[in-house]
């Protein structure tokens, strides 16, 4: 793994405090607008969703189409062209990832990629920003995340369901070696608290990855209550919609 990578994206003070699609209070999700409220809130990363228009360039949403918009059209129906005369609302449209990572120079961004189109796209907005040392990338699907991953040397990744999913099989069975396999490569675990009726952020889940040096972020908490809880149990980041209230519970912990 690239020393750059680490010295960026991984340097950012604990807790990690990731603002889901931005701080989304008078702004709406995933624009400029809400990425500028969250870095002023304390946010130490910008967690965003990324898709590719019709002309393949990859642009911030986390729907693949407009429908909540009253739209019956997909992202990828769209040229960003088109896109950006989209009115979202509070002055803002849709963005491409190169124009928010080329207006936040400084900002460390966390970016899921959410359709196998948008990886090659995302991968060229990422290398022509010359960005790869303040982002990681995901996706909740494993060849995906490996595409990406592929494509930009040194940067740096956290794990997809099927690799998370094998790593809580192993921290069940005690397994550290097979959890250090089933995230080679991977410097985080991105999860809920629970998936079904499967409790997956446990003290013995936060100690195994942390033996293997890997890092849980755990999303999506809004509750102050669960952020203090979360952080004292030692998870070193918190996925959140509310960075303004994560920022304050972070100096509340017992």
């Amino acid at each position: 793994m690239a020393e750059s990578a680490q010295s960026l994206f991984l340097t950012a003070p604990y807790p990690r405090i990731l603002a889901h699609r931005g701080l989304a209070q008078e702004a709406p999700e995933n624009t400029l607008l809400a990425f500028v409220k969250a870095l002023a809130g304390g946010a130490t990363h910008l967690e965003t969703d990324v898709h590719v228009s019709r002309d393949g360039v990859a642009v911030i949403s986390h729907d693949r189409d407009l429908t909540g918009l009253g739209q019956d059209v997909r992202i990828d129906q769209l040229t960003l062209t088109e896109l950006k005369r989209i009115n979202l609302g509070y002055g803002q449209s849709l963005t491409s990832l190169a124009e928010a990572l080329e207006a936040f120079p400084s900002a460390r961004f966390n970016i899921d990629i959410k359709t196998d189109a948008a990886a090659e796209p995302t991968a060229r907005a990422i290398r022509d920003q010359r960005a790869t040392a303040r982002v990681l990338v995901t996706s909740f699907n494993e060849p995906r995340r490996r595409r990406v991953v592929g494509l930009l040397p040194g940067v740096v990744s956290s794990a997809s369901s099927l690799l998370v999913a094998r790593a809580v099989a192993a921290t069940n069975l005690g397994l550290t070696a097979a959890v250090r396999r089933a995230l080679q490569g991977c410097v985080a675990v991105q999860v809920p608290q629970r998936a079904g009726p499967v409790r997956i952020v446990t003290p013995r889940f936060i100690d195994m990855m942390h033996r293997v040096d890997v890092e849980v972020h755990v999303w999506t908490i809004n509750d102050p209550v669960d952020m203090i809880r979360l952080l004292d149990l030692g998870v070193d980041g918190l996925v959140t919609d509310r960075t303004d209230l994560a920022v304050i519970a972070s100096t509340r912990r017992t």
